[in-house]
């Protein structure tokens, strides 16, 4: 089964203590070029995430959105330095004794002097936040390549169409070539009797000028080849990897015996076909940049 490269998965989870969102996005590329963007509180789990999504796509340019929401009411704890709080203390009796002065100051203001009192957000249980991210992520892998399966599968009949479409261009061709060299046999005759004013041309001359020309114009090795090539691309469209590489391959392959064709033809219908031949092999190039 081909894969597109194009593609889009989500998953959203909710088990009450948070809420994480994983969407995947997908085009084509020539290699594996991923983007990350997650919450900077579990970047640590990055070449996890990455480690992960290799399992399921293999090209493409992939962007990933992760969005974390902790639902628990208390994601964050006070913490009172006692420490601290002494220390300030003992500095402020210190001065009250060293200027003798009253050491008026109260819990409230003791309170408010730096790092007394701090929040701390609580500790992540790293295993259980990356079981649930890492179910997020998988469901949303799964979505995408089941998105890039279909689309692949709707480009794969696209192209056996323009393949069966080819393989008429070319059967025509193999068909009318032997009609030109018949065409002209016979008009090099008549030109030849014209030009001797009736006097019977010398067979063996107008046999050698025919096989100069058949030579000129045959096609037969190039319609051997193109068909031997779609046929492979044919093949290749039911493998299960490395499929979009073989592809181009063969396009250009068939491409360039398309050009060889057209190069040789001097019949206004076999150049007509030879054009459309290098139309729908253009248009099969295209999709296939799509395939992974």
């Amino acid at each position: 089964m081909i894969k597109s490269m194009t593609g889009f998965g989500r998953c959203e989870l909710n088990d009450g203590q948070r809420k994480i969102t994983v969407e995947i996005k997908s085009v084509n590329h020539r290699f594996l070029d991923m983007t990350i963007k997650i919450p900077k509180k579990l970047n640590f789990f990055e070449a996890n995430i990455r480690t992960l999504l290799k399992k399921y796509i293999q090209r493409g340019k992939i962007d990933v959105f992760i969005l974390y929401e902790d639902l628990t009411e208390h994601t964050s704890v006070l913490k009172y330095n006692q420490e601290l709080a002494k220390e300030y203390w003992l500095y402020f009796e210190k001065m009250a004794n060293q200027f003798r002065i009253v050491n008026n100051v109260t819990v409230v203001d003791l309170a408010k002097f730096p790092e007394v009192f701090t929040m701390e957000e609580q500790e992540i249980d790293e295993e259980s936040l990356w079981t649930r991210l890492e179910e997020a992520i998988t469901e949303a892998a799964v979505k995408l390549v089941e998105a890039r399966n279909r689309e692949g599968e709707n480009l794969k009949q696209d192209m056996l169409m323009k393949l069966d479409g080819m393989l008429d261009h070319v059967n025509y061709i193999e068909e009318r070539s032997p009609e030109l060299i018949a065409e002209y046999q016979i008009n090099l005759k008549n030109k030849v009797k014209e030009l001797l004013d009736g006097v019977q041309p010398d067979d063996a001359r107008i046999i050698t000028e025919v096989t100069i020309y058949a030579d000129k114009i045959c096609v037969d090795e190039e319609v051997v080849r193109l068909k031997s090539h779609i046929q492979n691309v044919k093949k290749i469209l039911s493998e299960q990897e490395g499929v979009g590489r073989k592809l181009d391959f063969m396009a250009q392959e068939m491409n360039r015996e398309a050009n060889t064709i057209l190069s040789k033809s001097n019949d206004m219908e076999i150049t007509n076909r030879a054009i459309e031949l290098k139309t729908e092999i253009e248009k099969i190039r295209e999709q296939i940049q799509n395939i992974e």
